[in-house]
């Protein structure tokens, strides 16, 4: 009986030292960090109670329900935070709910079954319910100088945060958010909002404004400048002028963001529902130029003004399609982001008696390899982008029986939209587009009259990369080639 009580004791006691100690240590840290000259003075929560406010709970999904009360009835601090509640203050539905609390990852981890620890850079927890993932994070702290574990935090000499796991208190996380809008807490223990760096005020001015000093910030993590121009874009704010000055000078930090993550950021930016926005934010920033360089030359050569042309118009196609809740893929955005890359070394190779086919593939090799070292294009992406870069010298061959195959083939309305858009900018003459549109309208015995009327020379060769002439392929003699004869 004796050694069953001490064994109970011990795995007891320990829990229970956890349970007592927690919140003097934090209570004591807090006095620490406040009164530290290492560290900048916290900022004190304004709190606005939930009769003061229109952040109900049915606006916020179970999941993330969940996910707050497990943190609270587990004795820890539970906020939705970011924007989720900047969206509904807005008026706007959340795509997502973000939570954070005072719990480690692994306190998070042990809480939640279907949970998994991500990131290396940040440590976050994924809590699943259902198909909905609820993202946490625990509340992160300022470097300090008694933080010098290199596992927890570190910097590159140009200032670049490349791991950040120091945990904190609500007012060090409520600074080390990004933008003020960005930064409301909603506390699930009272309803209430939590306001430290006046970020109702600034959304209902719609002013977008950085928190703390805009150049060491857009240091510490660059694509920070490209969030700036998202957040315009998207909520339509104008960033105060401390926050969009540093942009232009600085934006050649982008260099040191992996192509990975840049490709990320260019699918929110393009594929959020405010594309031509966000493109025309890019540009007056001074940011395209260090995500597309080759297509920003192409911006400043003679055909600049068609480029863009297409390239807005592609925006607003995309931007179209999703406000009508319709599938949109990266790879054409990216097709016609590129094409005046593709373009203007088609024309080099063909200048240098390059064919064709050949050509168009060198082209589209060089635009890839280029762009790649920028933001990244996954194969998935890219390969669909080179059938539709082909289709294009494809489609002006309709003679016989090419219509009927190229409409079977799986890029062909792709290429169809992507064609049209060159004709809205002017990059091409008007007049195929109009064929291609009446030929998916009418029937088989009408397809059939369109292809005749074409002409029996119609599709042999010009542009194209296939067999040059309308006729049949001579069939090879039996018994082998002969020295007399060599068919290519």
């Amino acid at each position: 009986m004796a050694s069953r009580f001490v064994e109970r004791s011990a795995a007891f006691f320990p829990h229970l030292w956890t349970l007592i100690s927690r919140p003097f240590l934090f209570l004591w840290t807090r006095l620490l960090r406040k009164g530290s000259f290492d560290s900048p003075r916290l900022p004190e929560a304004r709190v606005i109670p939930r009769d003061q406010h229109t952040i109900s709970r049915k606006d916020i999904s179970r999941a993330a329900l969940n996910v707050l009360y497990g943190l609270h009835k587990g004795g820890f601090e539970a906020y939705l935070v970011g924007g989720c509640l900047r969206d509904l203050l807005c008026g706007r539905q959340p795509k997502d709910f973000d939570v954070v609390t005072d719990a480690t990852p692994d306190e998070v981890h042990r809480l939640f079954k279907r949970s998994r620890i991500i990131g290396r850079r940040f440590q976050i927890v994924h809590v699943r319910f259902g198909r909905e993932i609820i993202e946490v994070s625990t509340f992160r702290a300022f470097q300090r100088d008694d933080m010098n574990d290199d596992q927890h935090l570190a910097h590159e000499e140009t200032g670049l945060v490349l791991r950040d796991n120091a945990w904190g208190s609500i007012e060090e996380d409520a600074l080390r958010r990004d933008f003020t809008v960005n930064a409301l807490y909603y506390n699930i223990a009272d309803f209430a909002l939590y306001d430290f760096v006046q970020s109702r005020r600034d959304i209902e001015r719609g002013v977008l404004r950085l928190i703390g000093d805009p150049e060491q910030r857009y240091r510490e993590d660059p694509v920070r400048m490209l969030r700036a121009a998202r957040f315009a874009a998207k909520l339509g704010f104008e960033p105060d002028r401390a926050t969009a000055e540093p942009i232009p000078r600085l934006a050649e930090l982008l260099l040191q963001v992996p192509p990975a993550r840049l490709f990320d950021e260019v699918l929110k930016l393009f594929l959020s529902g405010h594309a031509r926005a966000s493109y025309q934010e890019l540009r007056e920033l001074g940011l395209f130029p260090f995500l597309f360089p080759e297509t920003d030359l192409c911006l400043q050569g003679d055909q600049g003004e068609t480029w863009e042309a297409m390239i807005l118009a592609a925006m607003d196609n995309t931007d179209a399609r999703l406000a009508e809740d319709k599938p949109v893929t990266p790879a054409f955005i990216l097709a016609v982001l590129l094409w005046p890359v593709v373009t203007a070394r088609l024309d080099k190779y063909r200048a240098d008696g390059v064919p064709p086919a050949p050509a168009l593939h060198k082209a589209a090799s060089w635009a890839l390899d280029q762009q790649i070292q920028h933001t990244a294009v996954p194969r998935r992406f890219s390969t669909v982008m080179r059938e539709m870069w082909d289709l294009q010298q494809r489609l002006p061959r309709r003679g016989g029986k090419r219509a009927d195959t190229l409409l079977q083939h799986p890029r062909f309305r792709a290429a169809y939209d992507f064609l049209l858009l060159r004709e809205q900018a002017g990059e091409i003459r008007a007049g195929l587009g109009a064929w291609w549109t009446r030929y998916q309208q009418v029937d088989e015995q009408e397809r059939y009259a369109m292809t005749q009327a074409l002409g029996p020379n119609q599709g042999a060769g010009g542009d194209g990369g296939g067999n040059n002439g309308g006729g049949r392929r001579r069939r090879r003699r039996r018994g082998g080639r002969s020295s007399s004869s060599n068919q290519g």
